[in-house]
């Protein structure tokens, strides 16, 4: 909750008044105002190509505004690029990995990147002084990380991390996270909210933007929420988040959720029988049947990322056995998946599945066709007119916002590249579809969308989603499996569970990991 001292502060830390931009036809944002008071977390909510991102690079200096004003402490600014925001005080953690840090460099260099880009540090400054620093840096949020190790050689979840200790350094006035929980698993996330709630109580302000409920109801002191460039809503505690999504995707949460057949699903087409992930883990069961959504779901670093990946051949299972509609499985690489009609999307969409845009094939056809054209054109020549096809098709059923199938992907929100990846892989037949993290940054109002979309083109299709939300997964999924210690460890079947209410089954899950968190006797 907001202090007395903080109400009664002379200046909001930032100010964003009339801000106003369009990107040609488009009007990104239209006379949107946002305070940032000392010691207050706000958080920024609205669905893909709402204006969140555009009004976050305003306020980080990554674009210019058409019309507004900035001000900092009461003093007007102008930010003419993300170095000039920082020198005011105003950090931003973005949430594309690719933004995050340097790969080819330790972790020690990225933790103290700014100061050396800033003269910090002596020209003959070596590897110890830079690390000794590093140190201190990683201290601030308990980071653990080897320093010395490659930057590049890390995921999302550690990359977010290592930028947010970094910011944490620069000493910020203003901190902007943008979608900072979207790859942290639960130990992380408490590890960055305990830092959220440090740095509030030292007077920082700071926007949230966030898809997720559960981090909102936990840090914000106000809601600010923006709709088709504009600002539809704004609240403080006690924060009403139901009015909140009504306002950012136009109906109820409860309409929102998936319809899920009241009975068993077709027959077998994935089981696997006494598997292990890892030599030091238990083996597991699991069944999935034809047209069944399975998520699952455990902290960060509980196997759900290994067990997909083993099924696409990324990896070998350390014993058990797989079998695809009653043959054995054991592909022995990700083509020999794709051929055998089992499908990967990937966690991280920009490295496991998007071209970048100035490369051939780079637009949202040639994404889309990628895996596919080998099967599509045996010959060797590729038939552009095909590509765009299938590709017009998927945006019409994933309702993609873009110009077209030429788009590149650098032009689409989050949201709609997700739909792009899924577009992807539904474009072929699929016997498995698995789905690593798929709604990461994604909205509440886009998440329905690719789980409609999932579920109107599954077919005879099994599907096994990985997700560290659990609200998440009890949107998308018929049952859920827990993962803990690269083991399943309890499946819930939502179609039979007695309460079917949202509330009662997180409650069901969130008691079987703080169970399994107890000290063990006997």
């Amino acid at each position: 909750m907001p202090t007395g001292a903080l109400e009664a502060a002379e200046s909001p830390a930032l100010s964003l008044l009339a801000m106003s931009k369009s990107f040609g036809p488009t009007k990104a944002l239209q006379n949107v105002d946002l305070l940032l008071r000392r010691g207050e977390v706000v958080a920024l909510l609205g669905a893909n190509g709402a204006g969140k991102s555009t009004l976050a690079k305003i306020a980080s200096g990554v674009v210019e505004p058409d019309h507004g004003q900035i001000s900092i402490n009461g003093r007007p600014v102008r930010f003419s690029s993300p170095r000039s925001a920082r020198e005011s005080g105003v950090v931003t953690v973005h949430q594309a990995t690719d933004q995050l840090g340097v790969a080819g460099i330790s972790v020690a260099q990225n933790l103290v990147l700014d100061e050396l880009c800033g003269g910090s540090f002596s020209t003959f400054a070596g590897m110890r002084e830079i690390k000794q620093r590093a140190t201190e840096v990683a201290a601030h949020i308990g980071l653990d990380l080897p320093l010395d190790e490659d930057y590049g050689t890390f995921g999302p979840a550690q990359r977010q991390l290592i930028a947010i200790a970094r910011a944490i350094a620069a000493k910020a006035s203003v901190l902007i996270l943008d979608e900072p929980t979207a790859s942290l698993g639960a130990a992380e996330a408490d590890r960055l909210f305990d830092v959220v709630n440090r740095l509030r109580s030292q007077g920082v302000a700071i926007l949230y933007i966030s898809h997720r409920m559960g981090d909102i109801r936990r840090l914000a002191d106000r809601v600010v929420v923006l709709r088709n460039g504009r600002q539809v809503f704004e609240q403080r505690r006690p924060l009403d988040l139901a009015a909140a999504i009504r306002q950012m995707v136009g109906r109820d949460l409860g309409e929102a959720l998936t319809d899920r057949p009241a009975g068993p699903s077709g027959e077998p087409v994935l089981r696997l029988d006494q598997v292990q992930l890892r030599a030091d883990s238990r083996p597991f069961d699991l069944e999935i049947r034809a047209g069944e959504i399975i998520a699952v779901t455990g902290a960060l670093g509980s196997g759900k990322s290994n067990l997909l990946g083993a099924l696409f051949g990324l990896r070998p299972f350390v014993s058990g056995c797989a079998t695809l509609e009653g043959a054995d499985w054991r592909p022995g690489g990700p083509a020999e998946a794709i051929a055998g009609g089992v499908f990967l999307a990937g966690e991280d969409r920009w490295r496991s599945s998007l071209l970048p845009p100035d490369t051939p094939g780079g637009d949202i056809a040639g994404t889309i066709a990628l895996p596919h054209r080998r099967k599509w054109f045996p010959s060797g020549v590729i038939f552009a007119q095909r590509e765009r096809v299938v590709a017009q098709r998927a945006i019409e059923e994933l309702k993609i916002r873009c110009d077209g199938p030429g788009d590149t992907l650098d032009r689409l929100s989050g949201g709609n590249q997700q739909k792009v990846v899924i577009g992807r892989w539904q474009a072929a037949p699929c016997r498995v579809f698995l789905a690593d993290e798929p709604f990461q940054g994604v909205d509440i109002g886009s998440r329905r969308d690719l789980i409609d979309a999932i579920r109107s083109r599954q077919g005879d299709a099994a599907t096994l989603i990985a997700t560290s939300d659990v609200e998440e997964a009890i949107e998308a999924a018929d049952r859920i499996a827990v993962m803990r210690d690269h083991a399943i460890v309890g499946v819930h079947d939502l179609r039979q569970e007695k309460s079917d209410s949202l509330l009662a089954s997180l409650g069901i899950l969130e008691a079987s990991e703080a169970n399994a968190a107890k000290p063990q006797h006997g």
